[in-house]
């Protein structure tokens, strides 16, 4: 039988430290050095750590490198784990950090199975989710408004219409005059920043329009939003930030995989219950937040879902409507106990995270078995 080392990669920008473990218990774990984070600077270290047949398997921290490496390693027929930061055990004394303590603490985690990976995505799939430009550009959207309403308020302009945005509200603007020819200026030019931001936004949004039909998830994505406040780009964000929903056994896991679910200090005969964990993918869990909103209306097809809602199956249009149904009523029931809003709106997102998961096995299910 061939030996076995774990190799702990500490991955930078232009360096990867390396240590190695050897497979028994107990065996020696060194420090092999730091190289270049080159293709082919790392395949002479792959072939040189596994002279003699040796297999190898590598772990190395999730981060800004993304998965290219991890693509290297297992295409030289290797094993790898892209391991979760959060997740990797920490002694609490230690307050001395290194690259090299890092690769070794990395190496003997690997040995003794203590480190959590993460699921890496396909070449595709990971593609897909740089749809987070969008959510970017509306950050910057929501900035430039800002600005711009923030200058018009210093200076006494104050819209009388009750919505920003309108088409009325664009006609005021167009409307606003200053004394100072410097001061018109500055007004133009925020107008401009947002009217770029909107471009970029419907820009973005038009190309995920377009790369769906050619996307392997588009049948999860076309079905998940038989759930109200599910739209395009809550069903394209959630599906590709949470890849697989198959690798999840049940709801409750992909709800803490979110970071939906309850913290909770305990100790003892005390027990203390506090908000949610917000661990995991932050912006799958604020587009499910915001589309929990929706369920403060009674339970209804609107003309828009119904079109969504022509081409599925019974059975996917069968669990929205009764996800509907349960979710409408539970937030009146919650909003009537006297919860705030923002924790009613955070239950219903966590038991939306059920519904959703329910459709996206069942498709899966059925396009693996056709």
């Amino acid at each position: 039988m061939n030996s076995i080392a774990y190799v702990g990669l500490d991955v930078h920008k232009a360096t990867i430290s390396v240590a190695v473990a050897e497979g028994q218990r107990g065996g020696e774990v060194r420090h092999v050095g730091v190289f270049p984070n080159r293709p082919e600077q790392i395949a002479k270290l792959v072939e040189r750590l596994g002279k003699g047949e040796r297999r190898l398997s590598f772990c190395y921290e999730a981060g800004p490198c993304g998965y290219g490496l991890y693509r290297q390693l297992t295409d030289l027929g290797h094993d790898c784990v892209v391991v979760a930061p959060s997740l990797i055990p920490v002694k609490a004394g230690d307050r001395v950090k290194t690259d090299r303590r890092d690769a070794v603490m990395l190496a003997k985690l690997h040995r003794a199975g203590e480190l959590t990976g993460v699921w890496v995505p396909d070449a595709a799939h990971e593609a897909m989710r740089d749809i987070r430009a969008r959510a970017t550009a509306v950050r910057v959207l929501g900035k430039a408004r800002q600005h711009l309403q923030g200058f018009l308020l210093r200076h006494g302009h104050i819209y009388p219409g009750k919505k920003g945005w309108t088409g009325a509200y664009r006609r005021w603007l167009a409307r606003v005059r200053f004394d100072h020819p410097a001061q018109q200026i500055v007004l133009q030019d925020y107008i401009h920043a947002v009217e770029d931001a909107e471009a970029w936004v419907e820009r973005l949004t038009s190309q995920i329009e377009d790369l769906l039909p050619t996307w392997s998830m588009r049948s999860v994505v076309e079905a998940v939003q038989a759930m109200r406040g599910v739209g395009l780009i809550v069903a394209v964000t959630v599906v590709a930030e949470v890849g697989d929903f198959s690798r999840f056994q049940n709801p409750r896991q992909l709800m803490a995989y979110l970071g939906l679910v309850p913290s909770e200090h305990s100790s003892g005969a005390t027990i203390r219950k506090r908000g949610i964990t917000k661990a995991g993918n932050a912006l799958a869990r604020r587009v499910l937040i915001e589309g929990a909103w929706t369920y403060r209306m009674p339970a209804r097809v609107s003309p828009k879902l119904h079109a969504r809602l022509e081409t599925l199956p019974k059975i996917v249009r069968d669990i929205a409507w009764k996800a509907q149904v349960r979710l409408c009523n539970r937030y009146r029931r919650l909003a009537a106990c006297g919860k705030a809003k923002a924790v009613v709106t955070t239950a219903i997102a966590r038991e939306m995270v059920a519904f959703i998961w329910a459709i996206a096995c069942r498709v899966q299910e059925a396009s693996a078995t056709a």
